[in-house]
């Protein structure tokens, strides 16, 4: 290959690389050109890609790109499955595609934001709920304190308020009362009442 032509794939996997949030690094041996094709339309609506590379140009570009921990799984054959979405959505497309069509595609890893994750690691990616699910958790686990104290705080308010109404009707009453012993009718109906 031509120097500025390898220059101009180093450019542009070095821009793909460096865009993606997860990529995983597997061997293409012993797949038809069919296979890889139908990979690429099995993970597409996930916003990932594959792409077959050489290592030492996709050396450069991991390199250039700052994901050097990429480095350490460019042996043998490869193809890079480039994800630019959410990372467990395109950890779960791979794994679900691979899964369903039977494709023997032999993952060697991932790298995920500078670490180096082994296909056990990028399983139990695949395996957490989406992101949303996630943060709505968290969401919902911080805020049943806070819902907890304000029903609390709801109840000493409400009992406060329960008090001064019996209260108040005490006092009604006793107002009451006084007015009707004052007129003497009280101790009229005491003496019917025996």
């Amino acid at each position: 290959m031509p120097t500025a032509k390898k220059d101009l794939t180093v450019a542009q996997l070095t821009e793909l690389i460096g865009r993606s949030k997860l990529a995983v690094a597997g061997g293409h041996r012993g797949l038809k050109v069919s296979d890889l094709t139908n990979l690429r339309r099995g993970v597409r609506s996930a916003k990932v890609e594959v792409h077959v590379v050489k290592n030492t140009l996709a050396r450069r570009a991991a390199t250039a790109a700052g994901h050097e921990a990429l480095l350490s799984l460019l042996t043998g054959p490869t193809a890079l499955v480039l994800s630019f979405g959410d990372e467990v959505e395109g950890a779960k497309a791979l794994t679900e595609y691979l899964r369903t069509s039977r494709l023997a595609f032999p993952m060697r890893g991932a790298e995920l934001t500078g670490r180096t994750l082994s296909t056990d690691e990028l399983n139990a990616l695949a395996a957490l709920p989406p992101r949303d699910y996630l943060l709505a958790q968290v969401l919902g686990t911080m805020n049943a304190p806070v819902t907890g104290l304000v029903t609390v705080l709801n109840q000493l308010i409400a009992g406060f308020v329960r008090v001064l109404d019996a209260r108040a009707k005490q006092l009604r009453s006793e107002e009451h009362t006084s007015e009707l012993q004052s007129r003497g009718l009280i101790s009229y109906a005491v003496f019917c009442l025996k």
